[in-house]
């Protein structure tokens, strides 16, 4: 894999995409269905959705691609794999509150090595580099020429005084009781793929998710926190969350800054 184009093919479509979903976005109405297994999809869903696949495939046509909206792909086997969340927080898309992202990354022997989360509503974007850094680029995000980024890190964490985010669709007491093991100084939440981005600024320390996700919903944003230093792990046991599982689940898992003292489930 030629890694400098495809930091800049995942960038330029993710801001594609963003732009598909904005119009979508900012129109006075649009349609939402219901999938199979009761989750919400709209048509800026399947509009991103089929320019990132068709961008990708073009691009690296030998790479095996998985992405949440095409049934037929969460069939694939591979090592190495693109998988794509065209628009992760749908939800939060519905109900106009801007936390939403656009998600590619790339899988390799089980580990998100590069990928793209940009949050157009919220003017942000942060991408792996050629060499797997992670930055933050900065405006105006136009589609051939990048923008001035900077390099993002986890921080140094004060477990006397933890920054904590949690998901704001998703929250439930199960992952309070969990949270009340800190010690903790502040909490946020955010939607979407968001919460990984913000450990990978320092924004936060740390964020424990309970509850049921795929790998699309966290590859892009593993990637950008594993690039600015942190790790992302199986709340059962510790050990790394890896890619590529039959069926695409996750378990439970536990996304932070290496000097946070973790606490058993």
């Amino acid at each position: 894999m030629n890694y400098s184009e495809l930091t800049t093919v995942m960038r330029r479509l993710a801001l594609e995409a963003g732009e598909k979903i904005m119009e979508i976005y900012n129109s006075d109405d649009f349609e939402v269905m219901v999938k199979s297994d009761d989750s919400p999809v709209t048509v800026a869903d399947q509009a991103a959705d089929a320019l990132i696949s068709e961008g990708l495939r073009a691009a690296f046509p030998d790479t095996a691609l998985v992405t949440e909206e095409q049934s037929d792909s969460h069939d694939v086997s591979a090592m190495t794999f693109l998988i794509v969340d065209p628009l992760d927080g749908t939800k939060e898309f519905i109900k106009r509150r801007g936390d939403f992202t656009v998600n590619i990354a790339l899988v390799e022997d089980g580990v998100p090595t590069r990928g793209v989360v940009y949050a157009p509503a919220k003017g942000r974007m942060f991408y792996t580099d050629s060499v797997g850094k992670s930055v933050e680029e900065t405006g105006p995000f136009d589609l051939e020429t990048r923008g001035e980024t900077t390099p993002i890190k986890v921080t140094d964490p004060d477990n006397a005084a933890l920054m904590v985010v949690a998901s704001k669709s998703h929250r439930d007491q199960a992952t309070d009781d969990y949270i009340a093991k800190y010690d903790v100084k502040d909490m946020t939440s955010a939607g979407s793929s968001l919460k990984f981005c913000l450990v990978a600024t320092g924004e936060a320390d740390l964020y424990p998710r309970l509850g049921r996700t795929m790998e699309w919903d966290t590859a892009a944003g593993h990637a950008v926190l594993h690039g600015a230093g942190g790790r992302v792990v199986r709340f059962d046991d510790h050990t790394a969350l890896a890619y590529g599982k039959e069926g695409f689940a996750n378990p439970f898992f536990i996304a932070y800054a290496p000097g946070v003292d973790l606490k058993e489930g």
